[in-house]
């Protein structure tokens, strides 16, 4: 149901499979069935995985899927209550996104070796990567034939199997063109484009080395994953004047608030900016 009903993805389906598996295995330790377990163990469980010192997001994730888990049994006849529906969520933690300042993004460019063998693919990855913000798993999928050249734009496939189409400018344009003409022959239509140094297709581990590798080339101290030219590309795109909902749809947001985050990036920024600027904020001495 899940896979085909509401196009999950398989990285969340193994989540879901992980956090039953492990309820699963909690309630054979307490003697408990899936039937049996009642809102007051629901409480009891959750206080397990505090006790665990799991982070807040992963518990939310948790509960979650529990809730969803028995939702089903109950809409199919299978048991008449669901322990996990007034379990409150426990509060989301506030962390802002991790972005780059332009001018890490500059020098992350600047310091990529002409002469090394990758050059041209690490280039053209980085350039798509900050040019379209998308995330890592749809990055490694991409052919081809998503490509349209003539107006610069790119069809993603992104969660829940939705796609969406968006532009690039004319940097990652002109290192996409390098790249594909470079590996034109070992290309077909129907596999994805990115190839690792054995000629293998790219995976998302694949990816992340490379852009370790990248900053390590670079000499900056720089902690960087793909999902921080992700948070980058949102936050340079918003303090641009981009419209919210234009952003939202460009990263494929289900959800506003998820891109709203991104604002709050902005509104500390002009913050920390205020109090190093403004007079009145240094220290006066007093007479």
């Amino acid at each position: 149901m899940l896979e085909y009903q509401r196009n999950f993805s398989s990285h969340t389906l193994r989540s879901y499979d992980h956090d039953i598996h492990e309820f699963i295995t909690f309630l054979k330790t307490e003697s408990l069935t899936v039937g049996e377990f009642k809102y007051t163990d629901a409480r009891n469980y959750l206080a397990m995985l505090y006790d665990r010192g799991l982070k807040k997001s992963t518990v939310s994730r948790k509960i979650s899927t529990l809730r969803s888990y028995y939702h089903y049994l109950v809409d199919r006849k299978k048991l008449d209550s669901n322990p996990f529906v007034n379990l409150p969520f426990p509060k989301k933690e506030s962390s802002l996104p991790d972005f780059l300042y332009d001018n890490e993004i500059n020098a992350l460019f600047d310091s990529l070796d002409k002469n090394h063998p990758m050059y041209v693919r690490d280039r053209a990855i980085l350039e798509l990567l900050y040019a379209t913000g998308m995330r890592a798993s749809e990055m490694i999928n991409i052919k081809k034939t998503d490509f349209d050249f003539t107006v610069q734009v790119v069809r993603v496939l992104g969660k829940g199997r939705k796609w969406r189409v968006v532009p690039f400018n004319d940097h990652a344009s002109r290192a996409l063109i390098d790249y594909l003409d470079k590996y034109d022959t070992k290309l077909d239509d129907d596999s994805p484009i990115w190839l690792n140094a054995r000629g293998e297709h790219l995976t998302v581990r694949g990816l992340r080395h490379i852009l370790d590798m990248v900053v390590k080339r670079s000499a900056l101290h720089l902690d960087i994953h793909p999902h921080t030219f992700r948070h980058t590309f949102a936050t340079h795109m918003l303090n641009n004047g981009a419209d919210l909902r234009a952003v939202q749809d460009l990263l494929g947001h289900e959800s506003l608030s998820t891109t709203q985050r991104y604002t709050h990036v902005t509104t500390e920024q002009m913050r920390e900016t205020y109090l190093k600027a403004h007079p009145a904020n240094k220290k006066r001495g007093h007479k």
